[in-house]
């Protein structure tokens, strides 16, 4: 089995991990946007609607009509604030998220950067393999050449006397 192939292994599932918390800060930037976008609008109705009163209050206005429009705009204001309360717990998921995903990409570059190091480990090795077969190749040749030198010469000395 190939020793890289349990870190392969490991890459795709933090990768997976990695890819499911991105959604999920897909999601919660969505839901951010959409709590930020309901909170403007709240604020923009209670605006207008104080706007329109308070111009309907200086040309007339009973104390029913007074009373009626001050428990609307305390309940508006409620309204705001929880809103404001649901925009901010959406920022604050939305950063968690993002500290998550840090997280999770640091995993994903750490198990490549191992993958990287066992693979030039394991070509380091198989260089000083190759490089061992072959010194030991080009002393046999030598040997050979030495052998084949010294036994010819001996063979001319041997036949000299």
């Amino acid at each position: 089995m190939n020793p890289i192939e349990p870190l392969l292994t490991l890459l795709a599932q933090t990768e997976r991990e990695r890819d499911a918390v991105q959604a999920e800060v897909q999601r919660a930037a969505v839901a951010q946007r959409q709590a930020e976008q309901q909170l403007e609008q709240l604020l923009g109705y209670r605006r207008d609607y104080e706007t329109r009163w308070g111009e309907q209050f200086r040309q007339q206005g009973t104390m029913d009509v007074v009373h009626c429009y001050q428990g609307f705009t305390v309940r508006l204001s409620q309204a705001v604030e929880q809103q404001q309360r649901t925009a901010r717990l959406a920022t604050q998921r939305t950063e968690r998220e993002r500290v998550r995903l840090t997280e999770h990409e640091l995993r994903v570059a750490s198990v490549r950067k191992l993958i990287e190091r066992r693979r030039a480990d394991a070509q380091r090795s198989q260089d000083r393999r190759d490089q061992k077969q072959s010194d030991e190749f080009a002393s046999r040749v030598a040997w050979a050449r030495l052998q084949a030198q010294g036994g010819a010469g001996s063979l001319s000395t041997a036949s000299g006397f």
